[in-house]
This record gives structure tokens, sequence and C-alpha cells, in this order.
């Protein structure tokens, strides 16, 4: 239908050339598309422009064209340097082509430019690198076309030949070809257990060269996966954590010339801005929520401001960039002496964690506001503002006054982590030596407390032994704030698929936690893809309501592909790649959490 729609409007736009002064009729052209029938989503690719001597922005026909033989709608980004522009345009764009120019400077990877570099727009180079942080904060997917690949790894860390010709040894290939940009001039072999493979299906493809630059080391989090046969690097990639490819050549001419296996590039781009699509709309209706994280413990650091960008993991920004709605930020304390003074220091302790969150949030206002029902996180998300939520990690925070529940339930804390790494006063811990057997007989009162109150007794950190006896006891249903699969990863934090079913039965449910340790046993491997397994064999185990999400950011959370609130979107993406359902997704994202919250408050009122 959209082909025979594109047909009419060739033919009405050419009756238009014909009679050129025919203002309505080409009206009635610009109109044609305003029909019934519902044309499927074209994403919104930027497209990086290069500058002319007179300081304007341009960008070659192909790159266009290329855009729209796959659906996509390509918007021309124009070089220049005002971030606050950018950022305004780029908050908008589905996906990002940067494309081919002039050479980069090389102080941007510490290096001195050698006697055979060529010019540098120094204007340019500030455009490519503001455009590529800002798309990559926000993880629109990317792809590098030649200098464009080269800004990739610049940006990512990496360093480049600044001509090849001279820092090279092997010279067998012409890297600066003078036939048409159609024609390919020399081989590049393509690793087969690469993404670039995945979506040319070959191991080997004919590619022109236009460039005496190349990628040298490669960037941190990116892998070579082409290689001409001189041994310089002619593709890049972050797949699959990151929807980032680089390649040295230009696959745009070769599509001019009517070449349809490089079509399957700009296809594939197209394809992951899609998805990125449907995961920022999934997010604009629904309610995502990570219900943990210790970024409390940033306060003391001087002028520390959760409503800037700072280099932490958790701050509004942050969270605006992955779309992330509401975090729990967690009065955090260490096990410590439990003799009545000790005891007493940290309740005070984590009374003043507990006041600069407020002082946090009440600086930044606007932008942000405390939650203690889903009801405040639907109104705070309505009023455009970031929601914050509090919960207190380790009991040992109550000290040996159980009066303290209730109190902290009125300053807003809405979870208690029985322990942490050592048994306390409440319990035993996964990481020590038992203690208590399980739960205390003081234990025992705490949940029977938190229960009266409305709050969430949360079993992260405990023993096994602690859960089941919290499990027994527990009249409502409980959580596991930050913990992951134990199959997949044999960690004393995580849950056995037995503890994960009876989490189920309760009612209850566990979140996800993105620490590298219960993620992957190399925890320097552990990525986004492990934690989309951990979230798969969690949701087969418990069920689809039993199942969320917490990053431990701030707190030693972090892994490839989600590293910061702004990845969360991330999660989002892999899951719909998986075949989730908008539906699932939302649940693990807030509704099921959501709903344990809710139910344990409301019982508490009757």
């Amino acid at each position: 239908m959209r082909r025979i729609v594109s047909f009419v409007l060739i033919v009405l736009m050419s009756i238009c050339f014909i009679k050129a002064q025919d203002l309505s009729g080409l009206y009635q052209v610009a109109d044609f598309e305003n029909v019934s029938v519902k044309a499927k989503y074209s994403p919104l690719i930027g497209v990086s422009a290069g500058r002319s001597k007179s300081g304007g922005s341009s960008v070659p026909g192909t790159y266009i064209r290329a855009i729209l033989k796959v659906g996509g709608t390509p918007v021309i980004i124009p070089a220049i340097t005002e971030s606050k522009v950018l950022r305004n345009i780029v908050k908008n764009l589905d996906g990002l082509v940067m494309t081919g120019g002039e050479d980069f400077n090389p102080l941007y990877y510490k290096e001195e430019a050698v006697p055979d570099i060529n010019d540098i727009d120094s204007i340019r180079d500030i455009f490519d690198l503001i455009l590529l942080k800002q798309a990559t904060d926000r993880n629109i997917p990317v792809l590098g076309i030649c200098r464009g690949e080269q800004a990739i790894n610049i940006a990512f860390g990496g360093t480049l030949y600044q001509d090849i010709t001279s820092q090279h040894k092997d010279s067998t290939i012409r890297h600066r070809q003078t036939e048409p940009k159609e024609q390919g001039t020399h081989l590049v072999s393509i690793s087969k257990d690469s993404e670039l493979f995945k979506i040319l299906n070959a191991t080997e493809v004919s590619v022109n060269s236009f460039h005496h630059q190349g990628v040298k080391d490669v960037a941190p989090g990116f892998r070579a996966v082409a290689y001409a046969p001189d041994g310089i690097v002619e593709a890049i990639e972050a797949c699959p954590n990151r929807a980032i490819l680089g390649v040295q050549w230009h696959p745009e001419g070769h599509i001019a010339g009517g070449d349809t296996t490089m079509l399957k590039i700009f296809d594939h781009i197209i394809k992951q801005a899609g998805l990125y699509h449907r995961a920022k709309e999934l997010h604009r209706k629904m309610l995502s929520v990570d219900t943990h994280c210790d970024t409390p413990l940033e306060f003391k650091k001087e002028g520390f401001d959760i409503g800037r960008r700072e280099s932490n993991q958790v701050n509004i920004p942050k969270m605006e960039e992955g779309m992330l709605d509401a975090i729990f930020f967690a009065a955090y304390t260490a096990q410590g002496p439990r003799d009545e003074v000790s005891s007493q220091k940290i309740v005070q302790k984590i009374d003043g964690l507990i006041d600069g969150i407020y002082t946090q949030v009440e600086k930044n206002k606007d932008v942000c506001g405390i939650a203690y029902t889903a009801d405040d996180l639907v109104r705070l998300k309505s009023e455009g503002k970031k929601v914050i939520f509090i919960g207190i990690e380790n009991g040992y925070g109550i000290g040996k006054d159980i009066a303290n529940i209730v109190r902290f339930k009125g300053r807003g804390v809405n979870y208690i982590t029985l322990c942490h790494t050592k048994p306390n006063d409440i319990c035993d811990s996964s990481s020590d030596q038992p203690e208590w057997n399980g739960l205390s007989g003081f234990g025992k009162e705490v949940v029977k407390e938190m229960n009266r109150v409305g709050m969430l007794v949360d079993i992260s950190h405990v023993s096994e032994k602690t859960f089941y006896d919290v499990i027994a006891l527990s009249s409502q249903p409980v959580i596991a704030s930050h913990s992951s699969v134990k199959a997949l990863c044999n960690h004393d934090r995580n849950l056995t698929d037995k503890q994960l079913q009876a989490l189920a039965k309760n009612g209850g449910v566990a979140q996800i936690c993105l620490v590298d340790l219960f993620m992957n046993k190399d925890k320097s491997k552990a990525s986004l893809m492990d934690a989309i397994e951990h979230i798969d064999h969690a949701v087969r185990v418990a069920g689809i309501d039993h199942v969320g999400i917490a990053s431990d950011f701030d707190g030693g959370g972090g892994i490839i592909g989600c590293n910061g609130s702004n990845d969360m979107i991330n999660i989002t993406v892999k899951l719909l790649e998986r075949g989730y359902s908008d539906e699932d997704i939302a649940k693990i994202w807030g509704e099921n959490f959501l709903r344990v919250l809710s139910a344990v408050q409301a019982a508490a009122k009757k």
C-alpha cells in the first residue's frame, strides 16, 4: 500500500513540475499523504552535517536517499556547537548517522599532528563529539560512516592512524581510491560472531575506500569486527550491549549505484531506531521504578547536586535521558558494633541520610519530588517530575528500638532491608556465618511491626534460613529489593529457583540487580545481555507478575551496556527484542513492585 502511495505521489509531483506555477496542484501533492490509511511509523534519523567554506551545513544526497530507501525520515543536523540547541534536536531522534569528512584533530586522543595530516575543521570536531556524546548518553542507535566511525572511536577513548601511508607498515592496499564511490576497490573480512556479519550475512565484501586515516587502538567497550587485507580496521561495534556500529567505507555510495547488500546496513539502523522509538513510547506511558541505589552516599561530596549531570550513576539528568521515572534512594549503613551507644549513633546516621535526601529534593523541587505511595508517583510523573522513594538498607539502622520503624515510616521510608553482609540484631546474613539460625526473636517482632505499619520487608542480603522464616511469618507480600538469580550465577546474594517460587507464592517480587558479581562469575564480562538472561529466568520460574529491576547504582551496580540511570532504557529495548509485550514490560518495570507496595500499605490501613 505504501509503495502504491509513493508511486502515485511521484506521478502527482511530476505533473506538478510540468505545471511549475500551479500552486494549488503543489499543495494537493503536499496534502496527498494526509489520507485515512494508517501509515507505518518512519523512524526519525539525524544526519550529521559537514561545513561549507562559508560556514553553512550540508549533507551529500546519497545519505539522505539511502535513509529514505529503507523507510527512515532523515533530519539534517546543522554543524553547530551550541550544546543546548543540539540537545533539543537529539532528544527527539530515534537514530543517528555520523557522516564522512575531514581529518580529526589528533589532540583529542593526545597526539601531536603528523606532517601528512589533512585539513582539520575544529568547529566540526566539536560538533561531532558533542553530538555523539548527547546521542549516546541517551543510547540512541548510531551508525558511523568513514569519519563517523573514527569519531565514535575517538569519543569513546580510542586512537587513529593520522596517515595510514606513513604510519602503517603495510601499504599494499590503496585506501584513497580514484574510482567512483559506487565501485569497490578492496575486500574486507568480517568476523562471524559480529553483528555486522548478521546484518550482511557475509564474511567478505568488496568496499570502496576514501580515507587516509583509520582506527588504530579500538575504544574500550568496542571491538574490531572487519579488516582490510593490510590489517586496517574497517568496522567497529559495541553490539549487542549498545546499538553502535561504525564502518570505514561508504555504504551509501554503493547504494547509489544500486547495491542491495550495503542497503542492509541502513536497514539495520532503521530497525534499531524503530525499537528505540517503541521503547521511548512505552516509557512515556508506563511507570518505571528502580528499587535500589546508594546515591545518598554521594551527598557528602562537596557541591554535589542531583539536579546536575554529575559523574556518579544516578542524578535527575541521567534519569531523564534513560526515561526512568522513579528510584529508591537507600539510607545505607554497614554493620558495626551492636552496643547501645553504637546503635544510637547509627540511628542518627540514618536520620542524617534521610535529611540529605529531603535537602537534595527540595533543592530541585521543580524537577523531582518525594513519593510515599504509587499514587504520588503517578501525580509527580504527570507534573513532569522525577520521583524519589526512600528505603533503609540494613535493619541495623533502626537500632534496638522497634519504635523507630513507625518513626521512619513517618519520614517516608517504604522498605527496610533486614540486614547487610553480617548478622545484626534482626537476622542472619547470606554473606557470613549464622548467629540466629534465621530471624532472631527481635527480628520476628520487627517483621510483624513492619507488616502492621505498612512497610515493605526486604529480604535481599538475608540468609536462606532467614528468607524462609520471613516468608512463613509475614502476613504481607515481601520483596527482594536487589537480588539476582542463583541458577545463572552462584553467588550468596542471589535467589535459588525454590526461593523465587516461594516469593511468587507469597505474592512478592524479586528485583533483578545489576551488580556484575551477581550477573556473571567473570565480572569483567558482566553485561546487559546477562541482565536480560536473569530477567528471563526469573520470569520463567516465578512468573511475569513477580519480577522487577534494581540497579544498585552508586553502591557497586553497573554492567557493560547499563552503567547509569541513562542506560536503563536499554533494558526495555532488549526486552522488546526478546518479544516481551508492552504489558509484560510494564509489569517488570514497575507494576509488579507497585502492586506489592500498594497492597502492604492498604493492609496497614484496615
